[in-house]
C-alpha cells in the first residue's frame, strides 16, 4: 500500500497558517513542534494532522509564493476530499476566508478552491457517487 503521508509547507507565519487548517480540519490536531535550523537559518516547524496523515508548516518562507495565474513551475494546488462540502466552507468563511475560486460544474462532484494564508491554492472536493467511472469522468 502507498498513500500520501504529509506535506511540508514553508510559510511566512505559522499562527494564520493554522487558523486556516484548523477551520478546514476540526478533527486534526498540533502533534508536535520545535525549532532547527535549516541550512544555517534558524526556524520553527509544526506539524498538524492526525495519526496518519498531517501537514508540516515551517516558518522561514521569504517572499511571495508563485503566480497561480501565471506559467512558473512549481505547485499548482494539493486538494482534499471532504465529505460536507458546505459545512467546510461554513467553518472557513467563519474564521475569514473567502473562496477564491469556483470548482467545475459536475453531476459526480462539487468543489471550491481557497487560498492559505501564504498563497497556496487548496481544493477541497466533495464527491457525489461511489462509482470511479463518475467519480473520474473528464467529460463533462
Amino acid at each position: 500500500m502507498l498513500y500520501l503521508e504529509h506535506l511540508n509547507l514553508v510559510v511566512q507565519d505559522i499562527p494564520s497558517t493554522l487558523k486556516f487548517y484548523q477551520a478546514a480540519f476540526p478533527h486534526w490536531q498540533v502533534r508536535g513542534g520545535g525549532e532547527a535550523l535549516w541550512y544555517g537559518k534558524p526556524r520553527n516547524w509544526l506539524h498538524f494532522g492526525d495519526d496518519y496523515q498531517y501537514l508540516t508548516f515551517n516558518d522561514d518562507g521569504v517572499g511571495d509564493n508563485r503566480d497561480l495565474s501565471g506559467h512558473q513551475v512549481g505547485l499548482a494546488h494539493f486538494a482534499f476530499v471532504t465529505s460536507n462540502l458546505s459545512a467546510l466552507i461554513d467553518r472557513l468563511k467563519t474564521s475569514g476566508f473567502d473562496i477564491a475560486k469556483d470548482g467545475a460544474d459536475s453531476a459526480y462532484r462539487n468543489n471550491v478552491y481557497f487560498l492559505d494564508p501564504n498563497g497556496y491554492e487548496v481544493e477541497f472536493v466533495e464527491y457525489l457517487s461511489d462509482i470511479p467511472k463518475e467519480r473520474n469522468s473528464y467529460d463533462e
